[in-house]
């Protein structure tokens, strides 16, 4: 389901991002932008999240990362200076026009990637499983 989301989530802000700049790009280009970042972030934190193995957990976990700050820095600013950006974004207000839950979208995902973390393996100081 979490996976499922973040494709939900990354075709919603793609194409509102590919509308607005195709239609309106000049009227709040740094609007317009953050949506489409947030529509790739979406996209490579789905990858990360359905991939196998330590390097897509990671990647996952740095786009995890990325989402979190920019729903919470975009969020900040629009509530601090609500013109700012020139029109909404996905992350306008925490994600407001999403019901939050662009906000809610990389706890859930931080603490899916600490619940299904492997189980560390025990090795020697040199990278040998003991007894090998």
């Amino acid at each position: 389901m979490l996976i499922a989301a973040y494709v939900v989530f990354a075709v919603s802000a793609g194409a509102r991002a590919a509308v607005q700049v195709g239609t309106r790009f000049a009227d709040a280009p740094v609007a317009y932008l953050l949506s489409a970042l947030a529509s790739v972030v979406y996209v490579v934190a789905a990858v990360g999240l359905a991939r196998p193995g330590r390097g897509s957990r990671r990647l996952a976990a740095v786009a995890i990362g990325v989402e979190l700050a920019g729903v919470v820095g975009v969020g900040a600013l629009t509530l601090a200076a609500p013109d700012v950006l020139g029109d909404e974004t996905v992350w306008w207000r925490f994600g407001q026009g999403y019901g939050y839950v662009p906000l809610v979208l990389p706890v859930l995902g931080a603490l899916w990637l600490a619940k299904s973390a492997p189980a560390p393996t025990s090795r020697s100081p040199h990278g040998r499983r003991p007894g090998v």
